[in-house]
């Protein structure tokens, strides 16, 4: 059965930062297309990157991947929001947490900011 596709939604609210809206699964698959865009919104000059996982229902090794990729290609900081249980514990038992500078889970939100 194939994965279904991760949709990647673009917002751009100032000229140094983007937001991208991720639905779907970031898994083998579709891992590079986020490390892509991530890259492309870079050189456009769009340091400062927003990333909501809301709508991601699986995230593998793959997906971490990606953001350690866009994490070591960019100079602005990274924000990752709406990250369910799964990913949070993903980054805890891997170490990515630590590496990504990914502050502690809190009750009231889900922002954390890496880089």
């Amino acid at each position: 059965m194939l994965s279904p596709l991760l949709t990647i939604e673009v917002d751009r609210p100032d000229a140094g930062s983007a937001r991208l809206r991720l639905a779907g699964e970031l898994d083998f698959d579709t891992a590079p297309e986020l490390v892509e865009a991530a890259a492309g919104l870079r050189r456009d000059g769009r340091q400062e990157l927003w990333l909501d996982f809301t709508d991601v229902t699986l995230c593998d090794s793959s997906g971490l991947s990606a953001l350690v990729l866009i994490h070591r290609a960019g100079t602005g900081a990274i924000h990752l929001r709406g990250m369910n249980a799964q990913i949070r514990q993903l980054l805890d038992r891997t170490g990515l947490a630590e590496l990504l500078v990914a502050p502690p889970h809190t009750a009231a939100g889900d922002a954390r900011e890496v880089g």
